[in-house]
């Protein structure tokens, strides 16, 4: 356990970003689950509409430092290639 203060106030401070960044990762996540069922379900207006909230969600998650612009380029690229092969 931390003996100094600013140790023990560094403790609490990680501990709130660790809760936010786990709620953009997971709104991320689930983001991109819901363009993977759209995909698989041959709903093509639904996975147009499921795309954009995902982007939204991945840049925004990128743009934070939560997850790095490689995964951010690469995960866009693949849920769009999925969406345009559908049509």
């Amino acid at each position: 356990m931390a003996n100094m203060k600013n140790a023990k106030k560094k403790i609490k401070t990680i501990a709130k970003e660790k809760e936010l960044n786990n709620t953009y990762r997971a709104s991320m996540r689930t983001a991109m689950k819901n363009v993977e069922k759209a995909v698989s379900a041959k709903d093509a207006d639904k996975a147009k509409e499921a795309l954009a909230v995902a982007i939204k969600r991945i840049d925004k998650a990128g743009s934070k430092g939560i997850v790095h612009s490689n995964f951010v380029a690469r995960n866009k690229s693949r849920l769009t290639k999925k969406v345009n092969e559908m049509k």
